[in-house]
């Protein structure tokens, strides 16, 4: 884990709010709305402070608020200002920049106390299409453009993991409805990350099929021993940066060869790896690619 990030560049600034770092150093210029500091061979940074009035002040500007009249408002009544937007116009308007400062400061009552207030208002599914899958997406970015450390990214997505689990387990009390196919879900050998597959898991649950989640790093032969318990199998793998050492074309002829050939069982793919990956010339009628999970709700 790298150290706790502390001091952010007004680059670091426009990629948490969406502000662009112009508008942030007009903002600084014309309403003294931000002081910057220094750094003893003078380079200007911001602290956990200022990003935290930025998020605010964006919230409040893109809810159609005047940066003249948010200039003219006390840090106080910023904040008093951000709990009347978000009492107003419900939990949501509120939550992705509650949820980015649970990470920032490793603050996991915050991170509670704001899907508590919308799992009282919405649905876990609806939370996390609508919220997490948007979030996750923009701190994707942070971490790419090193804006957080991954110790920032381990520690939300750990937390959205857990909750996908609560609700799992709520759906694994309930026996399937739907008799047939039954769905394995695993990632191949040395990938790791399994919030979207968890998901899937969770909705094949809600949708009232059979789902066996088997999680990380799985040998392709290993899917055998589910053939011989199961008939009519449907696997599900989420592929976003495995496999590193061979082609994606390449590991999925292996699944074939080694786990479908002469069965009538499936395999679903999804994953940022398929972009490396020319889907429309690869055909095999017992290999399905999708673009999105989106795109699995949709038939299931």
């Amino acid at each position: 884990m790298n150290n706790i990030k502390t001091e952010f560049t007004i680059k670091d600034l426009e990629n948490f709010s969406g502000i662009k770092a112009h508008t942030i150093r007009i903002w600084e210029k014309r309403y003294n709305l931000f002081q910057p500091k220094r750094t003893d061979s003078n380079i200007r940074y911001y602290d956990m402070d200022g990003l935290q009035k930025l998020l605010n002040v964006s919230l409040l500007y893109n809810n159609g608020l005047k940066i003249s009249k948010i200039a003219d408002l006390s840090e106080a009544k910023i904040a008093l200002s951000v709990r009347e937007l978000v009492f107003n116009k419900g939990a949501e308007s509120q939550s992705t920049v509650s949820f980015k400062l649970a990470m920032l400061n490793f603050d996991e009552g915050l991170f509670n106390q704001t899907y508590n207030n919308l799992i009282s208002q919405s649905t876990f599914r609806a939370i996390f299409t609508e919220i997490f899958i948007p979030l996750l997406k923009e701190i994707g970015i942070l971490w790419q453009v090193q804006s957080i450390t991954p110790a920032h990214e381990h520690f939300i997505t750990n937390l959205i993991k857990q909750k996908i689990l609560i609700n799992v387990e709520k759906l694994q009390f309930l026996q399937p409805n739907k008799n047939g196919r039954k769905f394995v879900l695993y990632l191949p050998m040395n990938e790791i990350h399994e919030l979207g597959l968890l998901y899937l898991h969770f909705e094949l649950l809600f949708h009232g099929y059979h789902s066996v989640y088997l999680g990380q790093s799985v040998p392709v032969e290993n899917l055998n021993d589910l053939q011989r318990i199961f008939s009519d199998v449907c696997f599900v793998t989420y592929l976003t940066v495995e496999p590193s050492n061979e082609p994606v074309e390449d590991y999925l002829k292996n699944v074939f060869s080694e786990v479908l050939q002469n069965t009538n069982d499936t395999l679903w793919v999804l994953g940022s790896k398929l972009a490396q990956f020319d889907s429309d010339s690869f055909i095999n009628n017992q290999i399905k690619i999708f673009k999105s999970p989106v795109d699995v709700l949709n038939i299931l």
